[in-house]
């Protein structure tokens, strides 16, 4: 029989939670340009502004999944609570399974709300960030299919944002029902501080209310 061993923080901390999972392409064309130590730059900005607000501290619930290497999808570490986040720091190399990393997205949701559930804390929607600047080499239609499904639903937010020239703007939207934006340049920083914000306003919005995120403009390239 499984056992689920309970998370220590939920049972510290009731508050409810804002589940965040960042899935970051972490595959070889990543080494050009910077673009892998700014993005562990991007990181660190992130978990710096959450411990910045007393609430998204609390309220904030991070996980990191980076798909790269051999083909591998890689979970860096457990859940954590944003006050006790600690950016893990990625390297770059090999392939881009990023249809792998998003059911593994998916299924780490799941897991988190009953976990969650069983501690007796409520949570917001989850939201999953995906940053890829490439095409991905693996079979990824069902799942980005089964993202859509979810997000219809109302079981997540799914965010998808292409790195770059060479990223696929078009395959990347096929998982989410807005489709896909593009970083403008390499703005991860202006991005991860953007995204801190939209947790802060997310976990200081009522039970079942609605969250105005700011607008995208200090890290999208915008279509003119």
């Amino acid at each position: 029989m499984n056992t689920i061993i309970p998370d220590v923080a939920l049972i510290d901390n009731s508050d409810e939670r804002a589940p965040l999972v960042l899935v970051l392409d972490c595959s070889g064309s990543m080494q050009e340009d910077n673009k892998i130590h700014l993005l562990n730059e991007g990181l660190k900005a992130l978990a710096t502004d959450l411990k910045a607000d007393s609430i998204a501290a609390r309220c904030g619930r991070v996980l990191v999944i980076s798909f790269g290497g051999d083909g591998n999808v890689e979970v860096m570490g457990d859940w954590t609570d944003a006050m006790d986040f600690v950016p893990p720091e990625l390297l770059a190399g090999g392939l881009t399974p990023l249809g792998a990393a998003m059911r593994c997205a998916l299924d780490e949701v799941e897991s988190q709300k009953s976990q969650m559930r069983s501690a007796g804390v409520s949570y917001k929607r989850p939201i999953i960030m995906l940053l890829s600047d490439g095409e991905p080499t693996d079979d990824w239609r069902q799942t980005a299919a089964e993202c859509k499904t979810a997000e219809t639903a109302l079981r997540v937010t799914i965010m998808a944002i292409g790195i770059g020239d060479q990223a696929n703007k078009d395959t990347l939207g096929h998982f989410s029902n807005k489709g896909a934006l593009s970083l403008n340049g390499l703005k991860f920083k202006e991005l991860f501080i953007w995204l801190s914000r939209s947790i802060r306003a997310v976990s200081r919005a009522p039970a079942g209310g609605t969250v105005q995120l700011n607008p995208v403009d200090s890290w999208a390239q915008l279509s003119t």
